[in-house]
């Protein structure tokens, strides 16, 4: 497959779904003006992120949607050619999850209920139970929120699966126990990126971060939306305002001359490794 441009969005989402599909639009139209194949969204996309993680407000959570809701199909009309992955908070029975979808104009491509869930989540949320790649016109993607890239388990079992984009959708906030004095320095930053960069190395394949900006009740988020190489270098990186971040990627390329010499996944020794019950 030849090069592609892939975006990853810094943006501020609010409750207010019809703001937030307007928003959406915005970012659509200026993707397409500048030729993206593959657009990643943040976290919460549609309808927003908690405003606390250690008091929550039942009556400020953000709405719920079905996975056929009529605003994913429309986000799926404006995607048209386009693949764009985004989060939202899905409604399914009696559960809530914070959830993703990966879409174009002809439907759903693939989706991901986040598996790992902070105290404050765990609270209003159920988790999602596994991490399924799936095939794109741009490549095989896998799917994470968040807090999903803090633990290596996740992106190693996309990527044995043979993703070669790992797509992650966060609404990252700002320490809220050690606050900075610029976001820039604050620890949450640092972790935000390091897990990027590490993920991506790991497994050689190519990492597109997209995270919320601006304050929702008392989170402040960061920004700092990014595309990796399969190396651990940032191949385009934003900062702490909403921005468009892109890049062109030969994917196919990238990771090739990673794992010209050594190949990770390929050179794993499973059986040396201590399982979850801490037999080998």
């Amino acid at each position: 497959m030849a090069a592609i441009r892939i975006a990853a969005a810094s943006a501020h989402f609010g409750r207010d779904l019809d703001a937030c599909l307007a928003r959406i639009a915005t970012i659509v139209d200026h993707a397409r003006q500048v030729g993206v194949e593959l657009l990643v969204l943040p976290q919460a996309a549609l309808g927003g992120y908690l405003s606390d993680l250690r008091h929550l407000d039942p009556d400020a959570l953000p709405p719920t949607l079905p996975a056929d809701s009529d605003l994913l199909r429309k986000v799926g009309e404006l995607a048209a050619e386009m693949v764009v992955c985004l989060g939202y908070t899905e409604q399914a029975g009696d559960e809530t999850f914070d959830a993703a979808v990966c879409l174009t104009g002809d439907g759903p491509l693939g989706s991901h209920r986040k598996v790992h869930l902070p105290p404050g989540e765990a609270l209003v949320h159920s988790s999602g139970d596994r991490f399924e790649p799936f095939d794109t016109p741009v490549g095989r993607i896998g799917m994470m929120i968040d807090y999903d890239k803090t633990f290596p388990e996740a992106a190693r079992t996309l990527a044995s699966g043979g993703a070669r984009i790992l797509t992650v959708l966060s609404a990252w906030p700002a320490s809220v126990t050690r606050r900075a004095s610029s976001l820039v320095h604050d620890r949450q930053t640092r972790l935000f990126d390091l897990y990027d960069a590490a993920r991506a190395a790991e497994n050689q394949v190519v990492l597109v971060s997209a995270n919320q900006t601006g304050v929702t009740g008392g989170l402040r988020f960061i920004g700092h939306s990014k595309i990796v190489g399969p190396g651990g270098e940032s191949l385009a990186r934003g900062g702490v305002k909403a921005e468009l971040v892109v890049a062109e990627v030969d994917v196919d390329a990238e990771i090739r001359r990673a794992r010209q010499v050594q190949y990770h996944l390929r050179e794993r020794r499973p059986a040396a490794y201590l399982t979850s019950d801490g037999s080998r």
